[in-house]
Formats: C-alpha cells, structure tokens, sequence
C-alpha cells in the first residue's frame, strides 16, 4: 500500500464523495456566528473559509459602520469639525501602524502555533503581545495629552480646531491604549480561530460608540452637550468595554484559545518573537500611514473643504473595504494554521478563493462609486464644495477599486505567514517613492489641487496591488519561519 501522503486536492475530493451529514447553510452560518472547535487545517476548504470569513466580516462590517456614523454626527458640527478628526487620524494612523503592525505578529504567531497542535505556547505568546501592546501605548498617551494643540498646529489646523478640537486629540491619543488592545487582543483571536468572540467584541464596543455618539455629542436628555469632545469620549468608553470583555472571553476560554494565571508571566523569548515578527509589519503600516499623512498635508494648504472631503471619502472607502479585509483576515490565518500544520497547498489554495471572492464584491463597489460619489458625499454633509471634492476621489477610486481585493488577500497571505517584510519593501517603494512625490508635482508643481492626490493615490495604489499579487504568484512566502 502507497504511504506517500495525500494532496489537499485528493483529500477534499475524497471528502466531497464519501457519504456525510448534510449540513444547511444556515447552521453553517449559525456554527460561523456562535463559533466552533473545528480543526480549519483539516476540514474542506469551502468550509473553512465561511466558517472564519462570515465572523469577520461581521466584525469589519460594524467597525467601519461606525467610523461612518461617528463622521456622520461630527458633520452637523462643520467642517472645520469634520477636519479636526481627520487631522487626528492622521497622527492615530501612526499608532494605528504599531497596532496593526503588532496585531499582523500576534494572528501569525498564534495561527502557526494552532496549527502546529501547541496551543499552551499560544496561550503564552497572547500573553506576551498584551504586554508589549501596553509598551506601545505609553508614549502616545504622553503626547496627546500634553502636546495636542502643537500637534494640530504642526498639521496647518486652523483657527477653530487648534481653540475647540484640540481636546478630542487628547481623549484619543490619552487613552490610546484600549484601541491598541482592541486590536492586538482581537489578533489573537483570529489566529487561533476563535473569530467569533472577535466579532463579539467589536459589535460591543462600535454598539456603545454609535448610541453614545449623539447623545454626548449633542447633549440629549441626561447628558450634557460637549460637541466634538463628546465623539472621543463615545469612542474612549466604546472600546474600553470591548477590551474588558476581550479579557473575559480571553482567560473565561474560547473554542482553541484559553489564558490560565499561572501563564500570566515575563517570557522574553516569545516576547522577542513577537516584536521581531511585527517589525515588518509596522513597517509597513508606518510606510502607508505616513503616506497618508504627508496627502492629508498637502490637502490641508488647499483649505479645509479639501481635508473634510478626504476624510469622509476615506471613511466611506473603510466602510466598503471592511468585508473585504474581513474575508483577507480569513486568508492570513488560513495561511498561517495550514503552513502550521504542513499544508502549504491548501494555504495558497485558500488565498486564490478568497481573492477571487474580494474581487466579485469591490467591482459592485466600484459600480455604487461611479453612479451615486456625490450623493454618497451628500448624506454626511451639504456642503457643495465637500461634495464636489468628496465625490471626485469616489469617481476615480471605482476605475480600479476590484484591484484592492486582490492587493488585501496577497498582502495578508504574506502576513499570515510571517513574512512582514516583503509588503514592507513594496510599500516603500510605491507610497514613499511613487505616491508622494508624485502628489506634490500633481497637486502643487501642476497646480491639479486635490485632483492631483487623487490621481495619484490612484496610480500608486493600483500598480501596488497588482505588483503584489504577481509576487504572491512565485510562492516564497511559503518558506517563512515564526
């Protein structure tokens, strides 16, 4: 009798013809949302993607359905408001780059582990990256608090922000850290295939944030009216509850992950791990957000309509893009528990499917861009020069918003598999060498305005996406070691 080992193909044919309990999609579905102990290196490809896909979508899906609510109310304010919380992300889009970065570490780390049948060392290693993401935090909470109005001067806010906005700096910046939990914890969740408690948590602590939105924004029945302060404030007390609930559901034990206290100590091997790994991946987050930065600069000396039609563009932009990242965060940790468990088959397998599923689901995207930009801008403000510009970027983004799919599946397989590097150096090369640069000569040498960063986020950002998908294509990434 042969011992060679089977094929992922052979094995999921061989399943597809053995007899076995039908299962409906809705149970599938009910399995995906309630969470379930199912082995994703061994069950059929199909299955495994929906089970992990559906839950995280879920949970993107809420968390950038906030981040359109939140500008929503900001709006009414104005857009000097409007352009107080852009100016913000921008620097958060730093501490976004740690967190992520950091979070990029943690699902491939914990997935590897998974995979490899030692969930005890992921256990420990969910320990270690909550240390380190409390490290990161410390120094962002100083500057916000003391430094918030040098920072907005140091962005060209104007008059309005650097007197009223500033405190909405310091609330975001103060408390940085539960949103650097938020996503470090939530990282462990997803690599060890407890996606749903992932789902949970975010559907918790967005829910808090849009009821509290208009309420302390606005100052309705008991609360009083504190204006943009009151949108930080939402968010700080949001997130906060999603963390403690985090660490419930963290030590309390999900279907693959569980912290015991004995396991509540200082391992400076695994934290090192950890931080090395992530290093590619803040690298790379860091690269594209201070690109961001350096657009929101320019933006900001052609006025503050062109910043407020940016950050409500970018808001609905995360909104769409949320399922896809969701369906992405699938296919790292799919990469990850498969390399694990010595399926590297069925982890590029499992990248193809999901990508071609991002693809289906942005060109319905770029549709709604082309035919409704304006009045997607229109529903956050009536500000016509907001809206013409606003609704702009959403017309050039729908020519080639499909390749975004593709460029988030490849970028999280090459993630999920540890390898943070290589993203790191494209992003380089495309944001710093090519998007900004050719921003400056467009919007300023030209004198194209905020048609010129448009223009040139587009043809950045395109030719990244496809360059990373051919670089997918050649397979090294299967060799990467965590």
């Amino acid at each position: 009798m042969s011992t060679e080992p089977q094929s992922t193909e052979q094995i999921e044919a061989d399943a597809a013809i053995m007899p076995a309990p039908t299962q409906s999609l809705w149970a599938e579905l009910r399995d995906a949302i309630r969470g379930t102990g199912a082995d994703y290196t061994k069950i059929p490809l199909r299955k495994a993607v929906f089970l992990l896909s559906v839950p995280m979508v879920l949970e993107l899906v809420l968390e950038s359905t906030f981040a359109v609510v939140d500008i929503f109310f900001v709006a009414k304010l104005g857009p000097s408001a409007v352009a107080t919380v852009g100016l913000t992300e921008s620097l958060l889009f730093l501490l976004y780059a740690l967190g992520m970065g950091l979070a990029m570490a943690v699902t491939a780390v914990v997935a590897r582990r998974i995979g490899e049948g030692k969930r005890e060392e992921a256990a420990v290693t969910a320990v270690q990256a909550i240390l380190v993401a409390l490290l990161v935090s410390v120094p962002f909470a100083v500057a916000g608090i003391v430094y918030a109005q040098d920072l907005l001067r140091l962005m060209g806010a104007d008059a309005w922000t650097l007197e009223h906005g500033y405190p909405y700096m310091q609330w975001m910046l103060g408390c940085n850290a539960v949103i650097v939990l938020l996503f470090v914890i939530n990282a462990i969740f997803r690599g060890a295939g407890d996606a749903a408690i992932a789902m949970r948590v975010l559907w918790l602590a967005n829910g808090l944030n849009i009821v509290l939105c208009p309420l302390l924004i606005f100052g309705i029945g008991p609360f009083p009216e504190m204006g943009i302060e009151g949108a930080a404030l939402a968010t700080v007390i949001g997130r906060g509850t999603g963390v403690l609930y985090q660490l419930w559901s963290l030590f309390r034990g999900g279907q693959h992950i569980r912290v015991a206290a004995s396991q509540l100590a200082v391992h400076g091997a695994i934290m090192w791990n950890i931080v090395r790994t992530s290093l590619g991946g803040v690298g790379q987050m860091i690269v594209a957000m201070t690109s961001w930065i350096f657009l929101m600069r320019i933006l900001a000396n052609l006025g503050s309509e062109a910043v407020a039609a940016a950050t409500i563009a970018i808001r609905i932009m995360m909104f769409t893009l949320m399922p896809a990242w969701g369906m992405s965060n699938a296919a790292a940790t799919l990469v990850g528990q498969n390399l694990g468990a010595g399926e590297p088959g069925r982890a590029e397998a499992s990248v193809w499917r999901i990508g071609w599923y991002n693809m289906a689901f942005t060109v319905l995207i770029s549709v709604l861009f082309f035919f409704f930009h304006d009045g997607l801008i229109a529903i956050f403000t009536d500000d016509p020069a907001v809206i013409a510009i606003g609704g702009e970027w959403l017309r050039i983004l729908s020519y080639s918003y499909f390749v975004y799919g593709w460029w988030m599946v490849s970028v999280q397989a090459f993630n999920g598999a540890g390898d943070t590097v290589t993203p790191t150096k494209i992003n380089l090369v495309f944001f710093w060498l090519i998007q900004i640069p050719l921003s400056y000569v467009l919007a300023i040498s030209l004198d194209w305005q905020h048609s010129g960063v448009f223009w040139a986020v587009f043809v950045s950002e395109t030719s990244v996406g496809l360059f990373t998908l051919w670089l997918f294509s050649r397979g090294k990434w299967k060799a990467a070691q965590v």
